[in-house]
């Protein structure tokens, strides 16, 4: 009876308040994600070897939530939750350039009705809305994407942005757009790996570089902070820093993230400061979800609620924070569920974590009691068990509220780009059954060594590449993944028999990789094997007929098969996919001089010529098609062109 006097004295003299002062303008809020960023290694969370002055100085001036929970331990699928406050099954991004479907509002879209501007920082090209996250700028006046061409081959500013440099990009659309109200997004990639913090990080953190890239963000977003004060917005601004999943770091065998879906790499720090600091230095210890960010921005900017939502406001919670009341404080249960393991041939992976238990549906299922083994290291799963059955009850339940995918299909994604930030390309065009897949806990050694690889590829080291993909191969002889990586190996090194040994071995243990099927063709062609190469070309046109790099490669195999007509089909379809391609435009002029199509190939010749006079190439073919239908003298003009230019260079 008293809690209930107490709230309404509460309640009636808020209200009052409100009443009585004077209308305040409209909060800008900022959104900052920390990409990779583990609970555990937050100082205001416990961990008193980092470092984080501005984290802690937001959680003494705002909300901490101590056990908050990412439905997905992969970049875009947890952002797309944060995004939308729906479940990865619900918005359907749970790959790589899947997009993210106009079905789905996001929050900027939700903020902009409301009247604010809106404006996304992004760390890495993984969350580029061109190539890696098509669909996530939606609602956004602007959004910072990666430049298209980038001429260095540093992954600074080619696929990562230091966190500086992130804030830096912030601060200068800030200072541009005073007017408010605001809303920002921010996201800091730096806890990512591969480790390499700037200094003085770097020797800080020397034997913990993992925390030194933390540390660094931090001083990042400390940069921001100080900003946001000095323009005095601060004290009515909302300010919401989340992790956006965590990391591995050995536990559960597991180095990085994305394949499991322990607390390792689910529980992330999040903070909410509100207007005037209201309930500053607060701790919830209730279980919540990163899905339930998007539901709290809405309410806390009078928005109407989404039609639908996985998630719920966090706002009972900051009443409890006052006034405790059991029944607002209860715990949420956490979904999570991760696809990335099918990128390798193995098993997905679905978790509840409710309770005080986590129950992870797997060939060989989990069940922890998260009170007396919170690092669950030991499984009591029993088929019989009523958490396990309950567990299994309310999973399918969300699977059959999610229904149908809306989400389009996935766009080509720059495989480069993938495994320079440490994530294996698509290896398969899509899986009809897995009930028979490996369990991920039998394949993560294998998982840490392709990582491994990945990224000593990226920094050009093929030696170090090469150890570790055959010691995968120690493990499973027909890794599909290790076959193809050795494959795109031994293609850059010009050992093209090689190339095609390993990338045909891929393509027998996964039939329906279309990029494997694409280097194959290129090994192939190098090799001289002109019908094999047509083969395997055509299988990778058939899992994925948009890409114009094999329609322009199978052209080229089929002049030198002696079928012009069957070249020039798939150059001009390669020209539908790229209509303005020089090369493209030359394969396809010799294909009709090759099909006895003199004349038709010669006018497209001199338009080429006059778009591209400083082209050789196009000045030689040019003469060859002049010469054959009798212009001497023009076939001689064009041949010394061609040869002036050549000399030249």
């Amino acid at each position: 009876m008293k809690a209930r006097r107490t709230l309404f004295f509460f309640l009636f003299f808020s209200v009052l308040a409100f009443a009585e002062a004077p209308a305040k303008a409209s909060p800008d809020i900022f959104l900052i994600t920390i990409d990779t960023l583990r609970a555990d290694h937050v100082h205001c969370y416990g961990d008193a070897n980092v470092e984080t002055p501005a984290l802690d100085s937001l959680a003494k001036d705002g909300i901490r939530f101590t056990q908050a929970f990412t439905p997905s331990p992969i970049t875009n699928t947890s952002h797309a939750s944060i995004l939308t406050g729906l479940l990865p099954g619900s918005h359907g991004v749970t790959d790589f350039a899947v997009p993210l479907s106009p079905e789905h509002p996001t929050i900027a879209e939700v903020l902009k009705a409301r009247g604010y501007r809106t404006a996304a920082f992004i760390g890495a090209v993984i969350l580029d809305s061109k190539t890696l996250a098509p669909g996530f700028d939606r609602g956004f006046d602007y959004y910072d994407n990666f430049p298209e061409h980038s001429e260095t081959k540093s992954r600074w500013g080619r696929v990562e942005r230091r966190g500086l440099d992130v804030v830096h990009h912030a601060e200068s659309w800030l200072r541009a757009h005073p007017a408010g109200p605001r809303f920002v997004w921010v996201h800091l990639y730096d806890p990512h790996d591969p480790y390499e913090p700037p200094q003085p990080y770097a020797q800080k953190y020397k034997d913990h570089l993992y925390d030194g890239e933390i540390a660094y963000a931090d001083s990042a977003l400390a940069h921001l902070l100080l900003f946001i004060k000095q323009s005095e917005r601060y004290s009515n601004s909302i300010i919401i820093v989340v992790g956006d999943h965590g990391e591995g770091l050995g536990e559960h065998h597991e180095d990085t993230h994305g394949i499991f879906l322990y607390d390792s790499t689910t529980h992330v720090p999040l903070i909410i400061k509100l207007p005037a600091q209201a309930h500053a230095g607060t701790a919830i210890e209730a279980q919540v979800r990163t899905l339930d960010i998007a539901p709290t921005v809405q309410d806390l900017a009078g928005a109407p609620a989404l039609q639908k939502s996985d998630g719920q406001s966090l706002l009972p919670y900051f009443n409890a924070a006052i006034v405790p009341s059991p029944s607002e404080a209860k715990d949420r249960p956490a979904f999570g569920e991760t696809d990335y393991p099918l990128r390798f041939g193995w098993a997905p992976l679905r978790s509840l974590r409710s309770g005080g238990f986590k129950f992870i549906e797997a060939p060989r299922p989990e069940l922890y009691d998260l009170k007396a083994d919170a690092g669950e290291l030991h499984s009591e799963y029993k088929p019989d068990d009523a958490r396990v059955q309950n567990a299994r009850t309310l999973l399918a339940e969300v699977r059959q509220r999610e229904g149908p995918q809306t989400a389009g299909p996935a766009q080509e994604a720059p495989s480069g780009k993938l495994k320079a930030l440490g994530y294996t390309a698509a290896t398969s065009a899509g899986q009809s059954s897995t009930a028979s897949l490996p369990d991920p806990k039998d394949k993560i050694e294998e998982q840490n060594l392709l990582h491994t690889a990945m990224l000593a590829s990226d920094d050009d080291r093929p030696a170090d590449a090469r150890a570790a993909l055959e010691k995968v191969l120690t493990l499973d002889p027909k890794s599909p993944t290790a076959l193809r990586q050795l494959g795109e190996i031994e293609l850059h090194a010009g050992d093209y028999a090689k190339a095609a040994e390993h990338l045909k071995g891929a393509l027998a243990a996964r039939p329906d990789d279309a990029t494997a099927a694409f280097y194959a063709g290129q090994a192939l062609q190098k090799s001289n094997d002109l019908a094999g190469a047509r083969d395997a070309l055509e299988t990778s046109l058939k899992l994925m007929p948009g890409q114009f790099d094999a329609r322009l490669l199978l052209g080229r195999v089929y002049i030198g098969l002696k079928d012009p007509e069957a070249a020039e089909d798939q150059l001009e379809a390669a020209l539908l996919i790229k209509p303005e391609s020089v090369e493209a435009q030359l394969a396809l002029a010799e294909a009709e001089i090759a099909d006895s199509k003199f004349a038709q190939a010669a006018q497209q010749l001199e338009a080429l010529a006059q778009s591209q006079p400083k082209n050789a190439d196009v000045f030689d073919l040019l003469s060859k098609a002049y010469s054959t239908v009798g212009k001497t003298a023009e076939a001689e003009r064009a041949q010394a062109r061609g040869k002036l230019l050549r000399s030249s260079h």
